[in-house]
């Protein structure tokens, strides 16, 4: 039986997807887009000394400042030049919102051309988490997201991505997140972005090069990156199947989380369109072979929709199909749906929602309901952008 779904009323037909970005401007080219080799080449050829590129990217990813006047070992002669010809300026926070008194902060940045990008920044007890944006909109066209219905606009370059979260370390380090009074840990552990989620707008596998090479520099050690660690990275992606299997093999022991929200293949057509290229069972294969290649353990991501996807014989299908792949190498967020506004779909009532995760621990399925933070302020990924 097809469940009778919403159609989305703006954005692209209902079902289509969209591989290949737009072609529009070329973000200008950033020290971040490139690995220390790289940055040492290029400054060699705008006539600098090589090691120039080390000392500017100590300043960049460690002490997190743009500013000429701060990089005194710099040559004072041309110093302006240089600096803001390898680190000019991505994009420009135009509005702001923050919630959980200050602790949850929302972001809308416009990007060279116009697009528009969110990120969102949440302290909790013992770590700071950041939700970033790999694609200015989205073309894998999932009904029930902001984002997914708003299309896409272009794939951001790896400076692009890198530049959320480094502003964001900035933003910590001049202490504008709150709740750092409440068990957040020693001072450094306070200052820092410990965990990070493609999880934001985009699908990250469908600009692989660009969100791979910005992973890199966020785990590489200063003065080549963040110095973050590779298991506080979590790639989110709606099940591009060979892309994931790539992932595997590029070394970096990043959390996969697959964006699954059906077990059965007849809703999840509907719900997550690339399930037309690739069906559920292909999906969970190759989150089995992630997990086997890497050791990591992989997240489904499962937003429960009143009426739609949060039924008991659901639960207890997606427990059985994770079990038949083995033990131990997977865990289910269950995620109450952030409504969009004047959407259809709604969360799941509290005792159905709790029914579903009881159906999959009673599976032996490690379950834990992700915390939602930002209703108000429009959390749900691509909200925000879309009243900007």
């Amino acid at each position: 039986m097809t469940t009778d779904l919403p159609s989305p009323s703006t954005g692209p037909a209902p079902g289509t997807l969209t591989f290949s970005a737009p072609k529009r401007g070329k973000a200008p080219q950033h020290l971040a887009d490139l690995d220390m080799a790289g940055r040492r080449a290029w400054l060699g050829e705008l006539g600098h000394k090589p090691f120039r590129a080390d000392q500017i990217s100590r300043h960049y990813f460690e002490r997190l400042v743009t500013d000429p006047e701060q990089m005194t070992d710099l040559p004072k002669e041309g110093r302006d030049e240089l600096v803001t010809g390898v680190l000019p300026q991505l994009f420009t926070p135009i509005r702001t919102l923050s919630t959980d008194d200050g602790a949850t902060v929302k972001q809308v940045h416009r990007l060279h051309d116009g697009a528009m990008v969110e990120s969102v920044l949440m302290r909790y007890p013992g770590r700071v988490t950041m939700c970033i944006s790999s694609q200015a909109g989205c073309g894998m066209n999932c009904p029930f997201c902001a984002t997914g219905q708003a299309g896409l606009t272009r794939n951001l370059s790896t400076a692009e991505i890198v530049e959320q979260v480094v502003a964001a370390a900035r933003y910590l380090r001049h202490g504008d997140l709150g709740g750092g009074s409440d068990g957040a840990g020693d001072t450094a552990e306070a200052l820092r972005v410990s965990n990070v989620v493609f999880m934001g707008m985009g699908e990250a596998l469908a600009n692989y090069r660009k969100a791979v090479d910005a992973i890199r520099r966020l785990v590489d050690p200063s003065p080549e990156g963040l110095g973050m660690s590779a298991r506080g990275v979590t790639m989110s992606t709606v099940g591009l199947v060979p892309a994931i299997d790539k992932l595997a093999k590029e070394g970096i022991p990043v959390t996969l989380a697959l964006s699954l929200h059906a077990p059965d293949d007849e809703l999840r057509d509907e719900l997550v369109p690339i399930n037309t290229r690739w069906k559920v069972d292909e999906a969970l294969d190759a989150a089995h072979r992630y997990y086997e290649t890497t050791g990591r353990r992989v997240s489904i991501e499962y937003a429960l929709i009143k009426d739609i996807n949060d039924h008991a014989w659901r639960a207890d299908l997606l427990g059985e199909k994770l079990n038949a792949r083995g033990r131990g190498w997977v865990h289910v967020n269950p995620i109450p749906l952030n409504p969009t506004p004047g959407s259809k779909w709604t969360a799941s009532r509290p005792g159905v929602e709790q029914q579903f995760v009881e159906r999959l621990l009673a599976h032996g399925i490690p379950t834990t309901v992700r915390d939602t933070r930002g209703s108000e302020i429009d959390g749900a990924c691509g909200q925000l952008a879309a009243t900007v």
